[in-house]
């Protein structure tokens, strides 16, 4: 294949389990861009946790954001590209979960996810606190008060697959449901929003078509990139589902498996 794009997730893909990104990942894509080609974050993550990210590496490729919903440059620090759920579908989505979920809170991404707003029992993670930069308690009628790229849904511990599939039958033909972790976290999105959407749009802002794609990933959440690139590479720490819908296996994350991969294509081996 003529590889003209990388796309890759960051947790559990090029980012390892320290939160560091490693030096032959960062070589590999850095010789991408030296020969003529893209490379693209794809990634659920808001933007407020991005910067440790760029910080490593030595390009500053653009950013899709939550799941798809937003592409982020962040040369200019500005939102190229955002499809949100609309208050409307907030507020249907919340509906249908608080009947059909006991239990359930929820928080939203605005901005691209510079700003989380979180219902008072709704459970911070490790990676912020309440009171952090972006990120405060509302009253839950402002939950569904303005446009946001991502409703988080959460509902204590519970298992991913089957919480997410519970949320998605639920939100059928109102929003899209991933997770991208095994901490219960369901994340919705827009209809028609995914991955694979925001990474069209950046390929066609390119002028690439997707057989010119390498995609790499870990989570349920990249399976719609996979079915749409070229070539959907996962890795070896990868969900099961990952896994299946794979054209190929690379190490794992630890191990620069994203690294591996570009060597052995740009060196014709594959």
């Amino acid at each position: 294949m003529k590889l003209r794009l990388v796309a890759t997730d960051l947790d559990g893909t090029l980012v390892r389990n320290d939160f560091t990104i490693g030096a032959r990942s960062l070589a590999a894509l850095e010789r991408v861009q030296a020969l003529g080609g893209a490379v693209v974050l794809v990634t659920g993550r808001p933007i407020r946790w991005l910067h440790t990210v760029y910080e490593y590496l030595p390009i500053q490729p653009l950013a899709v954001v939550a799941n798809g919903a937003a592409v982020y440059d962040p040369v200019a620090d500005s939102i190229l590209q955002a499809t949100p759920l609309s208050p409307d579908a907030i507020a249907e989505a919340c509906g249908r979960l608080r009947a059909a979920v006991p239990g359930v809170r929820f928080a939203v991404e605005t901005d691209g996810g510079r700003v989380m707003l979180h219902e008072p029992e709704y459970e911070i993670g490790g990676w912020e606190v309440t009171g952090s930069s972006g990120v405060r308690c509302v009253d839950p009628v402002e939950i569904t008060a303005q446009p946001a790229v991502k409703l988080l849904v959460n509902a204590g511990r519970q298992p991913a697959d089957a919480f997410t599939s519970l949320v998605a039958d639920v939100l059928d033909g109102v929003a899209e449901a991933t997770h991208s972790s095994s901490s219960g976290i369901v994340e919705v999105s827009a209809v028609g929003v995914t991955k694979a959407a925001g990474l069209a749009w950046v390929a066609d802002r390119f002028g690439v078509a997707p057989h010119e794609v390498v995609a790499f990933g870990d989570m349920p959440n990249d399976l719609p990139m996979f079915a749409w690139a070229g070539r959907g590479v996962a890795m070896a720490n990868a969900h099961p589902s990952v896994l299946a819908a794979a054209d190929h296996v690379t190490g794992g994350n630890d191990a620069d498996g994203v690294a591996a991969f570009l060597e052995n294509l740009l060196n014709g081996a594959l």
